[in-house]
């Protein structure tokens, strides 16, 4: 039973060294479809074949930064290469992260519903 669990353990730290290496290897790239990015999460898969990466970006289109990011995931892949000791280094597929302009546009329907019930007092 104790190899089952650090096995998900061994998962979240090689998810989370991707997301650090994988964020210091996009301030590398010189395409500027690429603005300021932020990368939210990692998922990897269980046979460590595929990790699915979640950003939100700061400057630029998120559709642009998307494709470029997945035009750009073999150079990050060869640079996760030399960076990371385990055996199989995971296809790298990225995804723009709609939680953060999903929790602005909350914040504002709360603050719009607060300000309206504020005049109904």
């Amino acid at each position: 039973m104790r190899h089952k669990k650090s096995t998900v353990n061994r998962s979240f730290r090689v998810a989370d060294q991707i997301q650090r290496d994988v964020a210091e290897l996009i301030r590398d790239l010189k395409d500027p479809r690429v603005g300021m990015v932020t990368i939210n999460s990692v998922e990897v898969s269980p046979d460590y074949a595929h990790a699915q990466i979640y950003f939100s970006v700061l400057v630029g289109s998120p559709e642009d930064c998307t494709l470029a990011l997945n035009e750009a995931a073999g150079f990050l892949r060869n640079g996760l290469f030399k960076r990371l000791s385990i055996h199989t280094v995971p296809t790298l597929h990225f995804h723009f992260d709609k939680t953060t302009e999903r929790a602005a546009d909350l914040s504002a329907l709360i603050a719009r519903a607060n300000a309206s019930r504020a005049k109904d007092d």
